[in-house]
């Protein structure tokens, strides 16, 4: 089933042309997530974005960005254009690792590399740490912007 386009404006935008479908020029605040985006309220991405939104906010969700060391080895180039496609943040980027800590989606508790992740795509790998992972990237990236950081592995590792 195809959706609307008029329908996708009750999306948080994921792209650049969905930014433009709003009318937006730039987003206030892009949050960052490891997990593939779900926007369904057991998703903290997806409910921090809509609330957000509702008190008038220019929200933009980053899901599954790419970082040094990913699978497929991206260049530099690559990570930037990943992580740029929306552009730069008027006010913050927001960053969590998803809804179970990375540690936890990557590993066994008898410290086995675990061979799937419930919460990604096939083809995309978080990054073990990928709080600080992905907040060092953003901080490359974004050097002049604040970066919040959130959710269950930020908390629990600080």
């Amino acid at each position: 089933m195809k959706i609307p386009p008029q329908d996708l404006l009750s999306f948080p935008p994921l792209t650049s042309a969905e930014m433009q479908a709003r009318g937006w020029p730039e987003i206030d605040i892009l949050l960052v997530t490891g997990d593939a985006f779900v926007d369904h309220p057991s998703f903290g991405t997806a409910l921090l974005a809509r609330w957000l939104m509702h008190h008038g906010f220019k929200v933009g969700i980053l899901a599954q960005p790419l970082y040094p060391g990913a699978p497929h080895g991206p260049s530099l180039e690559q990570i930037k254009a990943s992580w740029m496609q929306l552009g730069v943040p008027r006010l913050m980027v927001g960053i969590s690792t998803g809804v179970v800590d990375s540690m936890l989606n990557n590993y066994t508790a008898n410290k086995k590399v675990r061979h799937g992740d419930e919460y990604t795509t096939p083809d995309y790998r978080r990054p073990d740490h990928a709080g600080v992972v992905l907040a060092q990237v953003a901080r490359t990236i974004f050097p002049q912007t604040l970066i919040v950081g959130g959710g269950v592995e930020i908390s629990l590792r600080r």
